[in-house]
């Protein structure tokens, strides 16, 4: 951070927060919130004789609570800029004048209690979303007595308790009677790998930290007895089994089960009860001390910076990478990437590693002149387009703008549209042309496929990155599916306009097919969310006009679903076989009304 502070081509905002991110690739124009900090950060010493004169004292946010600060204070050893920051709310000498005894203190006069908030506007080229984890709070669900019993700790308190720099100078002391612990307990997955108790997910860092965690005890106080109460430890990593395996030599007893019961003796202690599910009795410990490895949640920031860029989250709450293997640390928005936690739970090697490629993949881009993009794109024909701005609501990666007040064509930056189609789709004055995916082509696709003989095939619509990916997938395994079908290939199954699929019925096709990628795993971020809904509406005309609305069909087929592909089309084919001649013939004759 330092170094970083120190680099002449490296802005760093401090209590800063962005409150809007607008524009793409190339061109982001973000607004920044530069809270006031109250001390001149360019003449503060970072003396601290202004923090020595405070009168007010809270709790340590660094230290988890286990030490205090004052009203003035630096944030922790280290911080960038080397400057003290005051907290107005807490400050009894600012608006009125009550105390100023730090503004007295102060020999460079660095504090002013009358700077205000900044709002800074910035234009980047690319952004790198690193918002960072959440420990898990274990207070919701006391089950092992955190808000009840002084020495159970979470493993962030813990682990400051046994810094150097921490409260206690790196000496282990009990909370309640400051004194050194003879016996230590872990409790493992708390928050993690139970959605009753938390998260579903593993946490990734939790068996490693409390396996280093047990190897400091033992280094420090060879004669403490440590336990480790655990499911199973997960130990993936370079020289991660060697650390664990070292643990079990030195003496640290690993149990295997969690436990369910914690009560508090008169003396302070903590008696455990847990069902050993290697020896499979019930068992009875007595610790002085216990600590919960809490496991990893999402930044809080998560939610509100995915709505302002657009991006995807996972089921687990994290930001969604464009390809988990292909590209992994890419948004699926272009000029977005990924460090860190911000895209799933991570080790400090793994944040390191995810780091350096983020930083590669933006300079990547940002060296180049110019930036190439694919053809396919949308364009609005400004004669018929009617400003109504539909466009602008449905497209993913916000790259169509238009002023519905003022009734001005929409515009689309050709930089961040990404080809899915799904404004075209939803254009009701077809004012929107698809390169090389134009209401054309595909009408002519499906005048020719069912141009002979329409009552025996099955017409399929699918997306280029799953369904029609999950239908070579099929082809290449060999797997049996009706030879009768036939496939209209679009990128996404949000461009599946529904004048395609009335087209396709007036043709004489027993059923039709829409087919895309999993909700929650679009390529184009939640574009397939617009298939839903337009599905649901054709679905409704045709129940409102007489046609079976089983007819239509939409399925999400991934491109590792061979198998599923060839089962949904073993099934589209029992329905063709179900729609008679008569029944396609009344569609068409209503159709053609």
């Amino acid at each position: 951070m330092t170094d970083a502070g120190r680099h002449p081509r490296i802005t760093i905002h401090t209590l800063s927060e962005v409150a809007d991110i607008k524009g793409y690739v190339g061109s982001f124009e973000v607004k920044i919130v530069k809270k006031a900090r109250y001390v001149d950060e360019k003449a503060c010493t970072a003396c601290g004789e202004c923090a020595k004169v405070c009168p007010v004292v809270r709790p340590d946010e660094f230290n988890i609570g286990l030490s205090s600060r004052r009203a003035i204070y630096s944030p922790f050893p280290q911080a960038v800029p080397s400057a003290y920051v005051l907290n107005p709310q807490e400050c009894l000498g600012n608006n009125p004048v009550v105390c100023s005894k730090c503004l007295e203190a102060c020999e460079k006069k660095c504090i002013d209690f009358h700077m205000s908030d900044q709002t800074l506007d910035v234009r980047v080229g690319t952004i790198v979303v690193a918002t960072g984890l959440a420990p898990h709070d274990p207070r919701p669900l006391d089950e092992y007595g955190y808000t009840r019993f002084e020495n159970v700790l979470t493993s962030l308190e813990f682990e400051r308790l046994v810094n150097a720099g921490g409260p206690t100078q790196g000496q282990l002391v009990r909370p309640t009677d400051r004194r050194h612990p003879q016996s230590v307990g872990f409790i493992q997955c708390v928050g993690s790998r139970s959605a009753r108790r938390g998260k579903a997910y593993c946490s990734n860092i939790c068996c490693m930290n409390t396996v280093k965690s047990t190897l400091v005890l033992k280094e420090h106080y060879p004669d403490m007895a440590v336990k480790v109460f655990y499911i199973d430890i997960r130990a993936f990593g370079k020289g991660f089994e060697d650390l664990y395996t070292r643990s079990r030599r030195q003496g640290v007893h690993y149990v295997r089960g969690l436990p369910g019961h914690v009560e508090a003796l008169p003396d302070g202690r903590l008696r455990v009860a847990v069902e050993n599910t290697a020896s499979g009795s019930l068992e009875y410990y007595e610790l002085d001390m216990l600590v919960l490895a809490t496991g990893i949640e999402p930044a809080p920031s998560t939610q509100k910076l995915q709505e302002m860029l657009g991006l995807q989250l996972s089921t687990d709450g994290f930001f969604l990478e464009a390809h988990p293997k292909l590209q992994p640390v890419d948004a699926a928005t272009r000029g977005i990437f990924y460090a860190g936690c911000a895209e799933g739970p991570k080790d400090i090697r793994e944040s390191v590693t995810q780091a350096s490629a983020a930083a590669v993949r933006a300079i990547r881009l940002m060296q180049a002149d110019r930036i190439s993009g694919e053809a396919i794109t949308s364009e609005i024909d400004p004669a018929l387009c009617k400003a109504c701005g539909k466009c602008a609501e449905v497209c993913p990666y916000n790259a169509i703008t238009v002023d519905t007040k003022k009734k001005t064509p929409a515009q689309v930056a050709k930089a961040a549209c990404s080809g899915c189609g799904t404004c075209a789709a939803e254009c009701a004055f077809g004012a929107i042309t698809m390169h090389h995916f134009t209401d054309v082509q595909i009408g002519d696709q499906i005048d020719t496929l069912l141009d002979h003989d329409p009552a025996h095939k099955i017409l399929t619509f699918a997306c280029n990155w799953c369904s029609y990916a999950g239908a070579d997938y099929a082809g290449v395994s060999r797997l049996q599916y009706p030879p009768n079908v036939r496939l209209i290939r679009t990128m996404c199954s949000g461009r599946v306009d529904e004048k395609f699929i009335w087209q396709g019925f007036r043709n004489g096709a027993p059923v039709i097919l829409v087919s895309g990628c999993h909700i929650g795993d679009c390529h184009y971020i939640d574009a397939n969310h617009w298939t839903v809904k337009r599905v649901e509406k054709v679905h409704k005309k045709m129940e409102k006009r007489g046609i079976r609305p089983e007819r239509l069909q939409l399925e999400w087929i991934s491109a590792a679903e061979g198998v599923r592909f060839a089962e949904v089309m073993a099934r589209m084919e029992q329905l063709r076989r179900s729609v008679t001649q008569q029944e396609i013939a009344d569609t068409v004759a209503i159709l053609n009304k």
